[in-house]
């Protein structure tokens, strides 16, 4: 049988060896962070040129896979009119229209897009010229901050549309007939648009005007 081993760790060795762990681990750390820095800003299978319709002009972007359709129209293409609220696809303001049907674009990535025609808040009216839904919510106080403002002219335009094109909601009864423009109609589809301020009142007053109007 083997005699047992003597062994003896002497302080001065034990601070050594300690010391030497600590900066090995500090060094392999600060390579691997050095590695991931080079592989994130190294461009590659993980970004795409897409190019986007938007209120009637072709726009080319190079832009992360991961990138939404709501921060390429805000940070790439600088059309801040949509608005980043909830950015969980709660509160509706960054609702812009895609092929004409309104979607939440904060849900939406933009390499989904490649050539569809894109509209947003920028491309409905101008100053000089209202479209019919601004100038609605103008006359009925539609809004107060105005954050959510685009995002609720942009879904009550797509609310008219969605009715008259016979498409039903939750409290649509008859889907023999006509659907008509109710107060219970637009609220049931403006759901999805949050006004924190409250004029929900002024938004349905604008709605059911404009469309009386084009009725």
């Amino acid at each position: 049988m083997s005699p047992p081993i003597q062994f003896e760790m002497r302080r001065r060795t034990l601070l050594v060896g300690t010391a030497i762990g600590a900066l090995t681990a500090a060094f392999a750390g600060r390579a691997v962070a050095q590695t991931q820095a080079v592989v994130a800003e190294t461009p590659g299978a993980d970004r795409s040129a897409v190019t986007l319709s938007v209120n009637g002009t072709d726009r080319q972007v190079e832009v992360d896979n991961r990138t939404t359709l709501l921060d390429v129209l805000r940070e790439h293409m600088q059309l801040n009119g949509t608005k980043k609220g909830c950015d969980h696809g709660q509160c509706g303001a960054c609702t812009v229209t895609v092929n004409g049907t309104r979607v939440n674009s904060c849900l939406s990535l933009a390499v989904m897009h490649e050539g569809d025609e894109i509209e947003t808040i920028e491309g409905i009216g101008t100053p000089e010229a209202l479209d019919p839904m601004q100038q609605a919510f103008i006359t009925h106080d539609g809004f107060q901050c105005g954050y959510c403002t685009p995002g609720q002219i942009t879904s009550a335009r797509s609310v008219i549309e969605e009715i008259r094109a016979g498409i039903p909601s939750h409290v649509t009864d008859d889907l023999t007939t006509q659907i008509a423009v109710t107060d219970a109609e637009i609220r049931e589809r403006m759901s999805g648009n949050i006004c924190r301020c409250g004029a929900y009142s002024n938004i349905l007053a604008a709605i059911t005007q404009v469309a009386e109007d084009q009725a």
